[in-house]
């Protein structure tokens, strides 16, 4: 095994994130994995001494703020960055209703 590294994760509580989170704890590094719902998050990673779980809305400054602040305070540094965090609706743009045309730009 390489040196053990802490990876960050945003949008770990589904899809890639947590295919992502469950590899890397797997290949025994550290990993802070975050999401908008921190429960949910660690319903699908579950709990390891290696895991901090965080909530993340990656709009908010003030969650990337304490999350960061979180993860060098539990494990002291970040060697790996996974911009994960996505909002995404599919069908065509007509169908979309102007709520989900608003979160889209918001975000974005």
């Amino acid at each position: 095994m390489t040196e053990k590294q802490t990876w960050f994760i945003t949008g770990a509580g589904r899809g890639m994130g947590v295919d992502i989170a469950k590899a890397a704890l797997a290949a025994g590094h550290a990993v802070v994995a975050t999401g908008r719902n921190p429960e949910a998050v660690s319903r699908v990673d579950g709990e390891a001494d290696d895991l901090l779980v965080v909530k993340l809305d990656i709009t908010s400054t003030e969650d990337a703020e304490a999350a960061v602040q979180a993860a060098v305070d539990r494990f002291g540094r970040i060697d790996v960055l996974v911009n994960n965090a996505a909002n995404f609706f599919g069908g065509f743009f007509e169908e979309l209703a102007p709520e989900q045309i608003g979160a889209y730009i918001d975000e974005m």
